[in-house]
């Protein structure tokens, strides 16, 4: 099993606002023998605490916590401590907020549903030099590159309404009548996911319930009658 080089554990900061992914990737931090837990958060200002305690060797951030973006905590972390690995755990694969991310100073970008049952090899490939990176972030890193223009974009925060694509497929499903089980099961995502994107859809529109969404997606031309 790799560990540090310097064959101390490798120390770990985690900052996640879902309850679920939150005691995913600590239980498994938890369990990894050459990890330890420098301290977790759910907030932006909870994490620049968590930073006043020192320089963490990997930090795990979401992108969308309740007061504020992660990007303003990856900024902060490399600027304060250049050394530390900064790996993104989000639902968000936007161009928008994976380009501000690898700006800010972040060396990895996963999404949630691919990163919950491999958050430990990431770690260890993080801290030893590698740039995990799921292969639909990687695709439009290097589209970007390319000069071209993506065939398919994956979750555009630009979108009409604010919603990303990933959230319209989510609340065209509502729109169906499929229950959280089904669209995970229809778009190959936990159901914990879905349910973070549909809280997120609830945040942008608005509105506290499904019936709401809808009417207000329908009321914005964000989705079909």
């Amino acid at each position: 099993m790799q560990a540090s080089s310097s064959g101390t554990p490798i120390r770990v900061a985690l900052v996640e606002d879902d309850a679920y992914f939150q005691h995913t990737f600590q239980e498994a931090i938890g369990q990894a023998p050459d990890m330890a837990l420098a301290g977790v958060s759910g907030t932006l200002a909870m994490g620049l605490a968590l930073l006043e305690r020192g320089a963490p060797d990997v930090l795990l951030v979401d992108i969308g916590l309740p007061d504020g973006s992660g990007i303003d905590l990856i900024r902060a972390a490399h600027t304060r401590y250049p050394a530390c690995n900064v790996m993104v755990c989000t639902t968000f694969g936007d161009e928008a907020h994976v380009m501000q991310s690898l700006e800010a100073g972040a060396s990895g970008y996963l999404l949630k549903d691919s990163a919950a049952g491999r958050i430990v090899e990431e770690i260890r490939s993080l801290h030893g030099g590698g740039s995990p990176i799921s292969p639909l972030i990687a695709r439009q890193v290097l589209t970007r590159f390319r000069g071209r223009p993506q065939a398919a974009p994956a979750d555009e925060a630009t979108a009409p309404g604010g919603l990303s694509a990933r959230e319209t497929q989510v609340l065209e499903y509502i729109t169906r009548g499929f229950t959280a089980e089904e669209i995970a099961g229809l778009m190959q995502i936990s159901r914990h996911t879905v349910l973070t994107f549909i809280r997120r859809i609830y945040a942008k529109l608005e509105v506290n319930s499904k019936a709401e969404a809808i009417f207000e997606a329908r009321h914005r031309g964000l989705i079909r009658e």
